[in-house]
């Protein structure tokens, strides 16, 4: 990649993540090839025609659910490790983490005659404190266009600046109409939900979302894609579903990486290993500087 395609494309980023800091969403136009959406969308039809609908208002009892898309179809790598895309997710997660993690795929169907959602926010999810630590990043894919009238995902811009307003009124929603290949961006702290559909056809997409790499995720990425099945991910892939250690040795096995359950031949007893951030292990050599010259003296 040369210079100015490097500059284009860091500037449409910082765009991205600009409109995002303002508005607490953003639409990505043309994100990517239709044609990769379809190949998708036919991989799929089969799971949502044989997916029941769901249990409980939140979910939708006129809404079809499901995830673990990884293992249903291979495109969904390409909406799960759209470069840029994942370049914005990080750029809006990582100064709260050392990496971040899948939080999880998710495709949506929204029937006809279904309800909108109960406006939320999904930071919601982890009970930590709100406002000043962004937790997740979501990305809604259309599968099917997009309207008002068949379940556009609602968005009520600016409250991510609001995190003490529970409700707000539906007249200051927008709902976004999308075509597939668009993308809409949307922060875990921004209201949001799904649409009613007023039409006579459901409406289809999928969701895609980042956390910050030391949460626990709404999917249990390492349970949909047990090691059997992450091993013949490629490697930035797996480390993205958590197989690897976030700084400091969160979410180790016997002291390692989890990346070497993807491996063969593994010995039964291991030594651990120091996983620390640069700042961490300079902190540890200079303690350790220290110690020896008080021992010498």
């Amino acid at each position: 990649m040369n210079a100015v395609v490097e500059g284009k494309q860091s500037d449409h980023i910082n765009g991205i993540v600009t409109g995002l800091q303002r508005d607490g969403y953003h639409v990505v136009r043309n994100a990517i090839g239709p044609e990769i959406i379809a190949r998708l969308a036919a991989d799929l039809d089969k799971d949502f025609a044989a997916t029941p609908h769901c249990e409980g208002g939140f979910y939708g009892a006129r809404t079809k659910r499901f995830g673990g898309l990884l293992a249903r179809s291979p495109h969904s790598d390409e909406l799960v490790r759209h470069p840029a895309i994942l370049a914005v997710a990080q750029k809006v997660l990582e100064p709260f983490c050392d990496r971040i993690a899948l939080n999880l795929t998710q495709a949506v169907e929204i029937h006809p005659g279904a309800l909108p959602q109960f406006p939320h926010r999904d930071q919601d999810m982890w009970q930590g404190p709100k406002g000043g630590t962004e937790y997740l990043l979501n990305v809604m894919w259309p599968l099917t266009p997009f309207t008002a009238e068949n379940g556009a995902t609602r968005i009520w811009p600016g409250s991510h600046r609001l995190q003490d307003s529970g409700a707000l009124p539906d007249d200051e929603a927008i709902a976004p109409e999308l075509m597939p290949g668009d993308a809409l961006l949307f922060l875990g702290s921004t209201l949001h939900g799904g649409g009613g559909n007023k039409t006579d056809t459901p409406r289809r997409g999928i969701i895609v979302s980042y956390c910050l790499g030391w949460l626990k995720p709404f999917e249990l990425q390492w349970l949909v894609y047990p090691p059997h099945v992450a091993r013949h991910f490629d490697p930035q892939l797996a480390a993205l579903i958590g197989y690897a250690q976030h700084r400091p040795n969160l979410g180790n096995v016997e002291g390692q990486c989890p990346s070497l359950l993807l491996r063969d031949g593994l010995p039964i007893h291991r030594a651990a290993i120091d996983a620390l951030r640069p700042d961490q292990a300079d902190a540890l050599a200079a303690f350790f500087a220290d110690q020896s010259g008080k021992t010498e003296s």
